[in-house]
């Protein structure tokens, strides 16, 4: 159960993804979509920054 709710909402966030960048691709260009995609890594990178909240302050 939680499989499946893991997997419908990544396919959910995709479709949404994906309709928001389709919508910007008609109001600037695709160049510019592409050129947000590439971006979008750093984010993944930034989590890897946040901090770890199983440790105890001690």
């Amino acid at each position: 159960m939680i499989a499946g709710l893991f997997f419908g909402l990544a396919f959910g966030l995709g479709g949404i993804g994906s309709a928001v960048l389709g919508a910007l691709a008609d109001h600037t260009s695709i160049a510019f979509v592409f050129q947000v995609c590439s971006y979008l890594p750093l984010i993944g990178l930034l989590t890897w920054l946040l901090p770890n909240l199983e440790r105890s302050p001690s």
